[in-house]
């Protein structure tokens, strides 16, 4: 397997009709038909065998007996119905996880047989690519030659990675004044509560788990309500790869209940969460905690007209409550990665159709549901009027369908909020005097499916150039010079990330720098390797994730001093 995974090689794949992959759980297509693909969706060859809840190793039904359903976004139908975990459940869940800790084998075992474990599991989840990747596409709506060649293969990767970090966490000798010997300690930090957000499920759930079981933490994992079905699949694998019961346990339900009380339990000891996306329903599994704002983001989203100075963008608002329940309770430690407005800057020096392949590729991929996607794509102005061109072009082409066929590029929005927000700041745009150069329509009359959306003449202040959208919608943006670029990319509460396409290494040098951002893509976008950080300034999030940086979200440092008698050496 590659180490690294370049998600721009399968948009070329796409873009240029190299056959379908083949498995039994897609079909390929000879020739697109936008209206058939979405109107007859393909029924996926894979059944839901687990919608329990994960307790101490065993798939239990929830303490209330309540369930919820979790929908195809291609038609809105119902795929399963699915545990509703509530306070009750994460009580149970939690002593599970403490008991675990406290006299389970998990944090007793060597590393090396910690390790053990995380490489059988990778394994498992590799023989099984083609099942688990089939459940993300029906239940979140992106392709599956996306989730079956790029994430599952990712979610391998990731757990290799950690599962080789297992043995190779330790502390210092220190130097101390004095006839001492001090030594630091790295440990476990205990029970960690987790949120996975829905646009990547299995991604994030790697991201998340692994690193803590390197470590040797036990778990408490929360999923997104509207796609609880990958996550609870790969937890089977990994309790039959040998890890112990109650090491990982996985509770499905909502903000409000299940996750306030997660936030708020004085038995977790780490909490971490990603973001979705800026709107309420999301809000809720990506920050799930604060029931306070899933709340009045409801209420909000119900208005005909979301004023733009509103601008409710739960991820990073819900993230506040988060640090507030956190304090409240036992002041356990958080890590948030939150929302992005994340600029493409494309120079003058650019190759136009490399950068409007790039830049296409930045905001649309995923549906457009990526935390940080290039949502401000900012032109110089000698190339803008020829990449505008080129990109309204790119957009209409782009391949529209039901994600399980061959070839397609762009599925179903997640679900009808998520939906019916974009289209709304499709009118904004419109309202507020961008043009709109292509698309900010639906497609068909089944399911979630947005046009590729491409406006010109954005002005900064726009709802559409300063909010999370979140979806299929290009805001390109005109400028001068390079001063002038970093001042307006950088006037954003948000700092998760920014890509830069130029041929100039000094331009690329003082962009780099000068963005005040994580991540920062030159030439290039979406390498998320798994030793690469990730994570955000200013209002993108606390912490880094991936990469040994990782590791320190799920461990604690200890200094251990002893005297020492008659030293042959200090």
């Amino acid at each position: 397997m590659l180490i690294i995974i370049n998600v721009y090689l399968l948009v070329l794949f796409f873009n240029f009709g190299v056959g379908a992959r083949s498995s039994s759980v897609v079909r390929g297509i000879g020739k697109y038909s936008t209206d058939a693909s979405i109107e007859s969706p393909i029924s996926p060859s894979v059944k839901v065998n687990y919608t329990q809840l994960l307790i101490n190793g065993q798939f239990v039904d929830s303490a209330s007996g309540k369930t919820f359903p979790t929908l195809d976004p291609r038609t809105g139908e119902v795929i399963a119905h699915v545990a509703e975990g509530d306070a009750e459940d994460v009580n149970r869940a939690v002593s599970a996880a403490r008991k675990a800790f406290d006299e389970g084998p998990w944090p007793k075992m060597t590393a090396y047989e910690r390790s053990r474990v995380l490489f059988r599991f990778a394994d498992m989840i590799e023989k099984h690519n083609d099942e688990i990747a089939a459940l993300e596409t029906w239940d979140n709506g992106k392709p599956f030659e996306q989730a079956a060649k790029i994430e599952v293969p990712m979610v391998v990767r990731f757990f290799r990675y950690y599962a080789g970090f297992a043995d190779k966490i330790h502390g210092l000798t220190v130097p101390a004044d004095g006839e001492y010997h001090v030594q630091t300690l790295h440990e476990p930090i205990g029970v960690a509560g987790q949120i996975i957000p829905w646009n990547f499920p299995l991604l994030m759930f790697a991201w998340k788990v692994a690193p803590a079981l390197a470590c040797g933490n036990t778990i408490v994992l929360k999923t997104a309500e509207q796609t609880p079905l990958s996550a609870l699949y790969a937890a089977t694998l990994l309790q039959e790869a040998g890890l112990p019961p109650g090491v990982l346990n996985v509770v499905s339900g909502f903000g409000p209940t299940a996750g306030a009380s997660l936030a708020s339990h004085m038995d977790i000891d780490k909490a971490a969460t990603n973001s979705s996306n800026s709107n309420a329903s999301a809000s809720v599994p990506v920050c799930n905690f604060a029931s306070i704002c899933y709340l009045i983001a409801m209420f909000l989203l119900k208005l005909p007209f979301i004023p733009p100075q509103f601008a409710f963008t739960g991820s990073t608002d819900t993230g506040k409550k988060i640090l507030e329940l956190a304090a409240k309770s036992n002041l356990k430690t958080v890590t948030l990665e939150l929302g992005g407005k994340s600029p493409f800057i494309v120079c003058e020096d650019a190759d136009v159709d490399k950068a409007v392949e790039m830049a296409h590729f930045a905001l649309f991929f995923n549906q457009g549901q990526c935390c940080c996607s290039g949502s401000r794509t900012f032109v110089h102005e000698k190339v803008y009027d020829e990449f505008l061109e080129k990109a309204k072009a790119r957009a209409e082409r782009r391949l529209v369908g039901d994600p399980f066929k061959g070839g397609i590029e762009q599925g179903p929005q997640i679900d009808s909020v998520q939906f019916e927000k974009i289209l709304k700041y499709i009118d904004y745009g419109v309202k507020a005097g961008a043009k709109l150069e292509t698309g900010g329509e639906r497609v068909g009359t089944k399911g979630f499916y947005i046009k590729p959306t491409v406006f010109s003449d954005v002005q900064d202040d726009m709802p559409i150039a300063c909010e999370e959208i979140f979806g299929p919608v290009q805001t390109i943006l005109k400028y001068k010079d390079l001063n002038e670029v970093i001042r307006r990319a950088n006037n954003s509460r948000y700092g998760l990330a920014a890509g830069v396409f130029t041929q100039n290494i000094d331009t690329a040098n003082t962009l780099a720098r000068a963005l005040r951002v994580g991540s920062v893509f030159i030439n290039c976008y979406y390498i998320f390797d798994a030793s690469i950080p990730f994570g955000g300034y200013k209002m993108s999030g606390i912490g880094r994730e991936k990469g040994i940086y990782g590791l320190s979200n799920y461990l604690q440092v200890k200094a251990v001093v002893t005297p020492l008698k008659n030293p042959a050496w200090l």
